[in-house]
């Protein structure tokens, strides 16, 4: 990407959460660099619980006192028809969609043990389904346009585990997934689909942080790294993590492995060389999910030739 300043002028993009914390900053600053913005919030408590749009309606007069064009929705990203609506909400103001930040959660924190079947499920659903419908309801209009930008939010609680957060980290792990095939999908269409894994203190956070690291994990620290994943230049299949200034990248990465056969003594040998399977060195990150049963059968074809 080039150093040229990063616009969105003439571009309309929807922030899913976007009354408060994270979201808002994420629709401020699209805002800010000319996008139309709908400012989506059930505005709910942090557990899900309630709503009243007047969250996103806050967010909009914000955004309209400092010179900016932006809408408010009080959609729940989990009921499909009302995402519709929104995306139709969208298209009726400004006639295009041409980015998506699916930033809406929610969090029931428990470990597992004692957690409820019902708060995994709401968890998930809100997530993952919830990115899955506001995805869904633009997909057919972003390749018909032959342009689109979608941002899914993961989390490091997702890609590296976090104790209370088996509900959470499963749904953002999700999200990656999606995330993988959607942009080998979209891509004969120009729709770049990635995910950003911030750090940030927000109202759904604020628990986890001492008070001191408060201040350093502000959420506008994480809003650049959303405007480069929804940018015309974007990348496409990338995991960014931001936090406090410092931004880093995620791979899911595929080892050289070791070809051992398919003998009655194949469970004792993979034992004794798991170290050889695990080894990191000259690991690469697979373009497609092939890339693992063309590593397989290249190894298998190899040691057929010695034998």
């Amino acid at each position: 990407m080039s150093n040229s300043t990063i616009d969105f002028k003439g571009r309309v993009a929807i922030v899913t959460g976007a009354g408060g914390g994270l979201g808002r900053q994420h629709a401020l600053a699209l805002a800010a660099r000319g996008a139309k913005v709908v400012v989506n919030d059930l505005g709910g408590a942090r557990d899900g619980s309630g709503g009243s749009v007047s969250a996103a309606q806050a967010v909009v007069d914000e955004i309209k006192a400092a010179g900016g064009e932006a809408i408010a929705n009080g959609a729940s990203v989990t009921d499909f028809e009302a995402v519709q609506a929104m995306v139709k909400q969208a298209v009726d103001a400004w006639g295009r969609v041409d980015i998506l930040v699916n930033n809406a959660g929610i969090l029931r924190d428990k470990s597992f043990a004692k957690m409820e079947l019902a708060d995994f499920k709401l968890v998930v659903d809100v997530h993952l389904m919830g990115a899955v419908n506001c995805t869904k309801a633009v997909w057919a209009l972003m390749n018909e346009q032959k342009y689109g930008r979608i941002v899914m939010t993961t989390s490091s609680s997702g890609l590296y585990g976090n104790f209370g957060q088996s509900n959470y980290g499963a749904a953002k792990l999700a999200l990656v997934g999606l995330m993988q095939t959607l942009s080998i999908e979209g891509a004969k269409n120009d729709i770049r689909v990635n995910c950003l894994a911030p750090t940030a203190a927000t109202r759904m956070t604020e628990d986890l942080f001492p008070p001191e690291m408060l201040e350093a994990f502000r959420p506008e620290a994480v809003v650049p790294a959303m405007l480069v994943l929804a940018a015309q230049d974007a990348p496409n299949r990338t995991i960014l993590c931001a936090g406090a200034g410092t931004f880093e990248a995620a791979h899911i990465t595929l080892t050289q492995g070791a070809w051992l056969g398919i003998a009655a003594d194949t469970p004792e040998q993979l034992a004794a060389r798991l170290s050889d399977v695990t080894e990191r060195e000259g690991e690469a990150v697979p373009q497609s999910g092939a890339a693992q049963g063309a590593n397989e059968v290249a190894k298998g074809m190899a040691n057929a030739r010695r034998g």
